[in-house]
């Protein structure tokens, strides 16, 4: 049967406003089964710890099991490649880190556009890194190390767990907005006997505590003073989020972002993240959206000015 035009037009019409509809109804009845958490990391680290806790927070007050599925690989591109990838109705997420805006800026050929493939969804807590230092080092301020890093150009080893890694490109910002130059020494295993013997001086950890890198003094460190104190603008943390595939509906998003920010008002939830020395930083997706696109930007001029190049 051939349809005139303008009637096949309508039901054209009426049909796309039927599957609008379904897709909005089913965004407000999620979740309807489970859903899945891709940590990019090994089990029992800390993003997998994360995840773990967001899940059993959001498993009965959305009614459906959150599953932690861990997919470590490629310093975590393997698991964000695959939520990047994934059909974009809810049931996947992403765990992402600090190390993910790190990723992006380093790495060349991925798989994925972290800005065109996936949306930020909310924000669990950021992690104050420390600038730490062997116990011998003579310096007992940031003041004092940078000094001595001045006059001592080039003699300062600076241990981080490999090229490109967040410890890595903190070192690197700090020679980047002070013009001191340290040495970088990458490790594959255990760097902690090296810093403590003082074959390496510097690791961004905790250690001997000069600073931490956030922007403001820690609520976990209260009395360690920050390495913007005597760096003004210097800020380096490391932060825990959910994402999911770009395209995912407002109304599923709406309401991952609602629950993850009562999450982090409870106080019990929010001991326990302080326990694990994450302190809770609620965001609207907007406010996470431009949170973790600043961050993308600020190592992406790091690396730039590094010359930093996978290895």
């Amino acid at each position: 049967m051939k349809l005139p035009r303008r009637k096949f037009l309508h039901l054209a019409a009426g049909a796309a406003a039927l599957a609008a509809f379904s897709r909005t109804a089913s965004a407000f009845d999620y979740p309807t089964r489970s859903v899945h958490i891709v940590v990019p990391f090994p089990p029992g680290g800390a993003p997998d710890i994360e995840a773990r806790l967001i899940g059993q927070w959001l498993s009965p007050r959305l009614g459906q099991q959150f599953i932690v599925d861990n997919r470590p690989g490629a310093a975590g591109n393997i698991g964000t490649e695959i939520v990047a990838h994934a059909p974009p109705d809810g049931y996947t997420l992403l765990l992402t880190t600090s190390a993910t805006a790190v990723n992006v800026a380093f790495y060349t050929n991925l798989n994925y556009n972290f800005a065109r493939d996936i949306i930020p969804v909310g924000c669990v807590g950021i992690v104050p890194f420390v600038m730490a230092i062997t116990p011998s080092f003579p310096a007992k301020t940031v003041a004092e190390f940078i000094a001595y890093a001045k006059a001592n150009p080039g003699k300062i080893n600076m241990a981080s767990q490999g090229t490109g890694t967040t410890p890595h490109v903190c070192g690197e910002l700090l020679m980047m907005v002070t013009g001191i130059k340290l040495l970088h020494v990458p490790y594959r295993g255990n760097l902690m006997p090296d810093l403590l013997a003082g074959q390496v001086q510097l690791y961004f950890s905790r250690l001997r505590a000069l600073a931490v890198t956030t922007e403001k003094r820690s609520d976990l460190l209260p009395d360690v003073p920050t390495v913007a104190e005597s760096v003004p603008g210097f800020e380096a943390t490391g932060w825990y989020g959910i994402c999911a595939p770009a395209g995912t509906p407002t109304a599923i998003i709406d309401k991952l972002n609602a629950q993850i920010n009562t999450s982090l008002a409870d106080p019990n939830f929010k001991a326990r993240l302080l326990t694990l020395g994450v302190e809770p930083r609620p965001m609207t997706t907007a406010e996470f959206g431009k949170f973790v696109g600043d961050e993308i930007e600020k190592w992406s001029k790091v690396i730039k000015f590094a010359g930093i190049k996978e290895e």
